[in-house]
């Protein structure tokens, strides 16, 4: 494989506890793909929300990745440490005139006459986006300018999904009134600058494609390719978190070995024909996304 056609993959946790199921499912399918095609696996640890995070959670990923024998070829500076690279983007949109401050508090945005979505979530309404005068004493958040324009993704797993952004979302925060960047800005840049060209990670993520696939285009980044995968759910239907200490890594490790969990994580998601114990480079071999599908997997421990 020449070096223009090289995968990067990459898994890019939030060291704020023990990886659930879910974390571990998407870092599987992540790492198969890449070694499947003989590519790289960048790992990225996300703890932009320094309030959450720790570097000792850090560590216990990394542990339990190699617990799983899924390896990475380089690991980029985490979030926290990169707001200097964050600031020369920023900059480029402010000097493109692409950003504007919002001054809306939190009440605002949530308020029942705001606009919202059938999920609940609400579409900025463009309310700071030509204000002439700002209330005093307030510092703002910047957001940037979308377009009125479908953005259409062919997600390996979900097929193909579109989202406007001016009626999906409306005008994106960028910086955050504290001054921390957002996920969509320091996700963007970090895998446009890690050379990123696939991006696997759960489907609750999904409509994050095209607000970053937008945000590509802004920074002069190429698209990646893009694969969501389902949700595990357990039986009774809730989706795993990482309050269920009872699927998280550090007891599941006492329960079985890495090669049970993987097998059990392959059937159920239909990689393997019967639910027994294999590697994750005897995985690799077979691996196809066409055995991926739909939006959720029960799973059964």
């Amino acid at each position: 494989m020449g070096a223009e056609n090289k995968v990067v993959g990459r898994f890019a946790p939030t060291p704020s506890g023990r990886m659930h199921l879910g974390n571990v499912f998407a870092a599987l399918i992540a790492w198969l793909s890449v070694r499947s095609r003989k590519g790289e696996l960048v790992l990225r640890m996300e703890d932009l929300d320094t309030q959450r995070t720790s570097s000792d959670f850090a560590d216990i990923l990394r542990d339990d990745l190699r617990w799983l024998e899924l390896d990475w070829d380089i690991e980029t500076p985490p979030q926290s440490m990169r707001s200097a690279v964050y600031d020369r983007y920023f900059e480029k949109m402010m000097d493109e005139g692409l950003l504007y401050p919002c001054y809306c508090t939190r009440s605002q945005l949530h308020s029942v006459n705001a606009p919202h979505l059938s999920d609940g979530t609400y579409v900025y309404p463009g309310t700071c986006r030509n204000l002439q005068t700002p209330p005093p004493g307030r510092r703002p958040a910047w957001r940037v300018k979308v377009p009125d324009r479908e953005w259409y993704v062919r997600d390996l797993v979900q097929g193909d999904y579109r989202l406007n952004l001016a009626t999906g979302c409306g005008d994106m925060v960028v910086r955050r009134a504290d001054g921390v960047y957002v996920y969509q800005l320091a996700v963007t840049v970090d895998d446009g600058e890690a050379g990123v060209t696939e991006v696997v990670r759960g489907m609750d993520l999904l409509s994050s494609a095209p607000r970053q696939m937008y945000l590509q285009e802004l920074l002069g980044f190429p698209h990646p390719t893009y694969g969501h995968v389902p949700m595990l759910l357990a039986p009774d239907g809730r989706r795993l978190s990482k309050r269920d200490k009872d699927l998280d890594l550090g007891e599941l490790r006492k329960r079985m070995s890495a090669a049970e969990l993987i097998g059990h994580l392959a059937f159920a998601a239909g990689l393997i024909e019967k639910d027994a114990p294999i590697s994750a480079a005897e995985l690799a071999a077979e691996f196809s996304w066409d055995a991926l599908k739909g939006d959720s997997i029960y799973l059964q421990l």
